[in-house]
């Protein structure tokens, strides 16, 4: 049991169930804050958790010291950019294109690690069921809402979460490959104080400062939101260094995030229930997920094969 609990498997759907609620949170959170600020609070309170639950100061600051480029350069790709596209994106869009692109995310990742790794390049079956994944994204996004565009501020938008998408997608592929040597809380926990800190500056000249009176709400929704985002970057980290994991088949688990998000709002809100639409596409992105984990395994063996040759 312990040892399933290790699993790759098992952290990424864990990792992703507590993505999944942040949906609530932030949509909360931005009813009396602004999107920059609150974000920007909400990552340096995270840090400042995993920097205390490391509870070792001179080993944290000297993994700091010694990997302060690379934590640099991710805190700026993985918390301040890509934050600030997905802000950004998600204010020029409806809900629904937004959710669809944002759905869409572990393709354009797929892509990046196809040509960011020898060992992860797109095959037919992996492209095809990635595919199939984004379809029952579709499904789910467009049997809830109608998708309608009004203007070509819509098309910015659209932009803006593409490349957000593409930055996601370099930012796994930094962990993966030169993260080695330090700590995944120590790491998750430098980039979200870093890249927090730099999304509550640049917040100040663009949003102004906001500082309450706040309700119980928003306060139960920021403490959850930090602590969230402390285990799940932590856990995604921890994963991305694991040998023999590809960011392509990890990243793939995400389609969970809108299901699971679907499947919450049933049990808690009064007026949400399950519609036709979004159980097909929770069909079509299990039978993804089922043929990827085929094709991992497949891809697997037939690197055994050729070691043993």
């Amino acid at each position: 049991m312990r040892n399933l609990f290790r699993t790759t498997t098992f952290l990424a759907i864990v990792a992703c169930l507590l993505w999944s609620t942040a949906f609530a949170g932030v949509k909360i959170g931005l009813e009396y804050h602004t999107p920059f600020q609150f974000a920007g609070i909400r990552f340096t309170i995270s840090g400042i958790l995993m920097f205390l639950y490391f509870g070792k100061p001179k080993r944290y600051f000297s993994e700091l010291k010694h990997n302060l480029k690379f934590i640099l350069l991710l805190s700026v790709v993985q918390i301040f950019a890509q934050y600030a596209l997905f802000y950004s994106g998600l204010n020029l869009l409806p809900g629904s294109l937004s959710a669809m692109i944002v759905g869409s995310q572990p393709l354009f990742i797929a892509l990046v690690a196809h040509f960011s790794f020898n060992n992860d390049k797109m095959t037919p079956l992996k492209t095809f069921s990635i595919l199939i994944g984004v379809a029952g994204i579709a499904i789910i996004t467009l049997g809830r809402t109608k998708v309608e565009m009004s203007g070509y501020l819509e098309y910015i938008g659209i932009a803006i979460l593409l490349v957000n998408n593409i930055v996601s997608g370099y930012a796994n592929v930094l962990v993966s490959k030169h993260s080695k040597g330090i700590s995944p809380v120590v790491l998750s926990s430098t980039s979200l104080i870093i890249g927090g800190l730099m999304l509550s500056v640049v917040s100040i000249p663009v949003e102004g400062i906001h500082l309450g009176p706040f309700p119980p709400e928003y306060w139960y929704a920021l403490a959850w939101l930090s602590f969230l985002s402390a285990a799940a970057i932590t856990i995604w980290f921890s994963l991305l260094k694991r040998p023999g994991v590809k960011v392509s088949l990890l990243n793939v688990w995400k389609f969970l995030i809108p299901v699971s998000g679907a499947a919450l709002s049933w049990i808690l809100l009064s007026n949400e229930k399950p519609d036709f639409p979004s159980i097909i596409g929770m069909i079509v992105i299990a039978i993804s997920l089922i043929s990827l984990n085929y094709a991992n395994r497949r891809e697997q063996k037939l690197a055994a094969q050729k070691e043993q040759k």
